[in-house]
């Protein structure tokens, strides 16, 4: 009865617990004391059952309009029983998670990418799969969620990163942040930090956007936006009493920055980083295109009520915004076709407009729906009039196509109905299709947008269809180019995303990305070329690369710096490293803008394929470019690997590996992985990947590896086996340094060349300063050219594909003729043909001194397909022979008081014993050792042998 009595008092409106009485706020770890929490606040949080969001930090880097976020969330189950918590952020469907991670109960879950199998079919319509029918009530976003039980009194902490390049639309682009917790939270905050090349103009934080709730037509409260020297900083912090005020259930809405930036007239902005280009390519102030437009509009029975006034009440508008010059017709279809002029498209006229506004005004739902029908009318209506020797050639032609539905007249196969579009269009024009509502056929749409140059767009129920159409329609309905085709230096770059563009609207943007292939080049020169109207319009220009490459860095480096201070300034530890990671993700954001590009491309042709070869191909294509940029695609599925204790670090710092007495070292297993099914992996162009970390305890079979080697300072060990001798030297380079060190690009088409890096040289050392190979590459010319290239970290690949593996994990790449192999934290094997092999050591430092630097060392483990004529440093003496000479007569050998002289090439060469270190510092070697940078032992002197970058071959054509 006390108790009972008790709270029942506590209800009433005068009553209020003692403080000893109250509940331990200390739980919610508020950012304000709990008595200026109102105290609806605090019902609402007591009444919570599930786990409480104490913090949720949002922060995201735009650094030349490629975005990347990353969100902290950490949820407290206050109760002593484990709880079920959900974790579950709308992120844009443009973007693609590329990390997600959870700590819960003191132990790390770390996610991976890997190959999605075939998709089973959507159990009752819930399926989330981008690739599958989508469902979602939410236009343009996907749902991210995962669900976790909470053991009781007890913390869990999820991060998420995703990244997207902005889109530009009407003139600006829109950074959208889903702001929907589902709950009050403790402490909520959004960092944005924005840096691009050109000026920003115009940014403004747009009202919290939302379908479900009626959000206030004013910046949110607490938002903040500064800007120093071009970088911007937006935040937005409302403290749970704020966040009440917008709204109880957590449902805050869509946090929108939209901003410009200032564009020059020209050839367009390029950025290079890293051996990547980004072009962005946005020409303005150009005559508008007329354009010839037939709207083919579903007045099925589905669009009864408020789906056929929202559409009326759009093309009304649509049809003020025609201009003169235009031509334009209507078809309405259901079970029947209407045309509205059955003849020919008419011009946009003030009496043809207010006549086609009583077509439209009749329009009464009605019927199934024939989408072949209607395709294959407005197909024919539109090819007859370009047809007409009296139809001008020097216009835009389109389709714009409206649907709520899926076939139910006529064709209704998705296969047939894209095979007649294509077959009717013959690609004469383009089609844009809209669908409105959920139970649309949107991968019909899309796949009939994307095959026919259109573009699709997808309006849900809730949404303002009639401002969505009127959107969209005016992103495309001022054509300014034609035609587009941007090309660059030939052989200068490679592996370039789309550069041809059929149209190109105002207010929008073309960016083209790709990598360069010859990185010591001063220069690249940029051609676009395009129709307008009835002129053909050349731009082309030379860019200075290096330049662009320091001013790129220059906005790296202040966007890194930015979100760094950001990080520090506010938020837990945990998300101040995130701050931190977050901006050395973003220093290479030049290839992760090529990766998207090069994906999202991958996935269009996939969607394009006309045969079940073409589409296994660029469904794998795209599959290990999401792979190698661990991209949540369509094509991908995530998984949470083993846990891992909290304090156990991530990387274990790699020792040099040891070799046996019979000089072998480990090497990756020659057998594939198999995947969950038991399959074997699948390839990757004309490579196939085997990617994971080893097993504990499992055998790795060894391969041997001579003593010809270039290591540690460098050290250069040569091995003459028919003469068992061991001849020895050092080469005493400057930092930057690329030395070349197999040179038989002619013959068997191999180089490989090491860059140089220096360190100070330890107290009372002879030396001045050391050096040591910072990067290692080696280039193959046949069957066509690709490129490897070594450093402590990482092993790139770029060949038919760009492949990055980590060094600190095992993984191996294998096709016909090249595989590469990693053993984690020990060594790289690079192997040729099956009758060359090279093998990287790695060399890195858990604490490294002030003269120590992460290296590599370079051994040759089978030179038995090098050519005779093989050259460089090491490749010289791979088909020679030495002989120890006799000493000569006393005075006759100088100052250099040598142990004896070597017979190399008819050279006498004084040398001295000595004993070196090999394998990592593992195994000594006596050897010969030739003084003065190996100088009479070498074919003419060191300098010789220092190339103009790391993948110089020396042939005259090199690229």
């Amino acid at each position: 009865m006390l108790l009972l009595l008790v709270l029942l008092l506590s209800c009433s409106p005068g009553f209020r617990l003692q403080e000893d009485s109250d509940p331990d706020w200390g739980d919610f770890d508020l950012d304000l004391e709990p008595r200026r929490v109102p105290r609806q606040v605090k019902t609402i949080l007591l009444k919570e059952n599930k786990p409480h969001i104490q913090e949720l930090s949002i922060k995201t880097s735009v650094i030349s309009r490629y975005a990347f976020t990353a969100v902290f969330c950490s949820m407290l189950n206050r109760h002593s029983a484990a709880a079920e918590a959900v974790f579950q952020i709308q992120i844009p469907a443009a973007a693609y998670v590329s990390n997600f991670t959870m700590i819960i109960g003191g132990r790390v879950y770390q996610s991976e990418v890997r190959p999605k199998e075939k998709a089973a079919k959507p159990r009752n319509g819930k399926a989330k799969n981008r690739e599958s029918s989508d469902t979602s009530s939410e236009p343009e976003v996907e749902l991210f969620r995962t669900t976790v039980s909470i053991p009781g009194r007890n913390q869990a902490i999820f991060l998420l990163m995703y990244e997207e390049l902005l889109q530009r639309r009407l003139g600006s682009y829109e950074l959208v942040t889903s702001l929907r917790p589902l709950q009050l939270v403790s402490r909520l905050s959004l960092d944005v930090t924005i840096v691009d090349h050109a000026p920003v103009v115009d940014l403004e934080v747009l009202p919290l956007r939302s379908e479900k709730i009626t959000a206030k037509s004013e910046v949110p409260i607490t938002t903040a936006v500064t800007n120093e020297n071009n970088v911007w900083k937006v935040t937005f912090s409302p403290n749970i009493v704020q966040q009440a005020q917008i709204s109880t259930s957590g449902v805050l809405g869509d946090f929108v920055i939209r901003y410009d930036v200032q564009r020059d007239t020209g050839i367009g902005d390029i950025q290079v980083l890293n051996g990547h280009f980004v072009h962005y390519f946005a020409p303005k102030d150009l005559p508008v295109v007329p354009k010839n437009v037939v709207f083919v509009i579903d007045s099925s029975a589905s669009m009864l009520g408020k789906k056929m006034r929202q559409t009326k009440d759009a093309l009304f508008t649509i049809l003020r915004d025609l201009r003169p010059a235009d031509h334009f017709n209507f078809i309405s279809f259901s079970n029947r076709i209407k045309v509205w002029q059955p003849d020919a498209l008419v011009p946009a006229t003030p009496l043809n407009v207010r006549d086609a506004k009583k077509f439209i005004y009749t329009l009464i739902p009605n019927g199934g729906t024939n989408i072949d029908g209607a395709i294959k009318t407005g197909s024919a209506l539109l090819r007859d009039y370009l047809s007409d020797p009296n139809t001008g050639p020097n216009s835009v032609s389109l389709i714009i196509f409206l649907t709520d539905g899926r076939p139910t007249i006529g064709e209704t196969q998705s296969a047939s109905i894209l095979g007649n579009t294509r077959s009717a269009v013959q690609e004469k024009f383009c089609i844009f299709t809209i669908g409105i509502g959920n139970d649309v056929d949107y991968r019909l749409l899309e796949r009939m947008a994307l095959e026919n140059c259109g573009m699709t767009r997808r309006i849900s129920e809730e949404a303002d269809a009639s401002a969505m159409l009127k959107g969209f329609y005016n992103e495309i309905g001022t054509p300014l180019l034609s035609d587009i085709r941007v090309n660059y230096t030939q052989n200068s770059v490679g592996y370039v995303t789309q550069s041809l563009f059929t149209n190109y609207f105002n207010g929008s943007e073309i960016v083209v990305a790709g990598k360069l292939t010859d990185r010591s080049a001063e220069s690249l020169h940029v051609q676009v070329t395009a129709s307008n109207n009835d002129r053909l319009i050349t731009m082309e220009t030379d860019v200075p690369l290096r330049r662009l490459q320091a001013e790129t860095e220059k906005h790296v480096k202040a966007a890194t710096a930015a979100v760094d201070a950001g990080a520090k300034a506010v938020g837990s530890g945990v998300t101040q490293r995130l701050g931190s990671s977050l901006g050395s993700v973003a220093a290479d954001f030049v290839r992760h803008v090529w990766g998207f590009l090069s994906v999202k491309e991958g996935l269009r042709a996939r969607l394009r394929s006309r045969s079940s070869r073409e589409r296994e191909e660029q469904t794998q294509q795209a599959t290990n470019l999401s792979l190698t940029f661990h991209f949540l695609t369509p094509l991908t599925h995530m998984v949470l690997g083993q846990p891992r204790p909290l304090t156990q670090t991530s990387m274990a710092p790699p020792t040099p590996v040891a070799a046996s007495p019979a000089n072998e070292l480990p090497a990756a297993d020659d057998e594939a992985p198999q995947k969950p099914d038991g399959n074997p992996g699948g390839p990757v162009s004309s490579l196939s990947s085997r990617m994971g970390k080893a097993e504990s305890g499992s055998v790795r079979k060894s391969i041997t590896v001579s003593k010809t080697s270039a290591d540690g300072d460098p050290h250069f060990v040569v091995e003459f086996p028919l003469s068992k001798l061991t001849v020895c030297f050092n080469i005493n380079g400057e930092p930057g340094d690329v030395l070349r060190l197999v040179s038989d690009h002619q013959y068997s088409g191999v180089t490989v060349n090491g860059r140089l890096v220096g360190a100070p040289a330890p107290p009372g050392s002879h030396k001045k300063q050391r050096t040591y190979f910072s990067s290692v590459a080696v280039v193959m010319d046949w069957p066509r050219r690709t490129y490897i290239e070594v450093t402590p970290t990482k092993v790139i690949l770029d060949g038919r594909d760009r492949i990055v593996l980590p060094c600190h994990a095992t993984a191996a790449v294998e096709g016909d003729r090249l595989s590469v192999a990693v053993v984690g934290g020990a060594n790289v094997t690079v192997t040729v043909g099956g009758n060359i092999s090279f093998i990287i050591l790695l060399h890195r430092y858990k604490n490294p001194s002030p003269y120590q630097r992460d290296h590599l060392g370079f051994y040759i483990g089978n030179s038995a397909g090098l050519s005779p004529r093989c050259h460089g440093l090491l490749g010289q003496f791979l088909h020679e022979e030495v002989g120890v000479a006799p000493l000569p007569a006393p005075g006759d050998a100088g100052d250099l008081n040598p142990s004896a002289f070597l017979k190399v090439k008819e050279r006498s060469v004084p040398v001295v014993r000595k004993s070196r270190r090999i394998y990592g510092g593992k195994q000594n070697v006596d050897c010969w050792f030739a003084r003065n940078n190996a100088e009479k032992l070498i074919d003419g002197r060191y300098e010789d042998y220092v190339t103009a970058h790391l993948f110089d071959t020396g042939n005259t054509n090199n690229a």
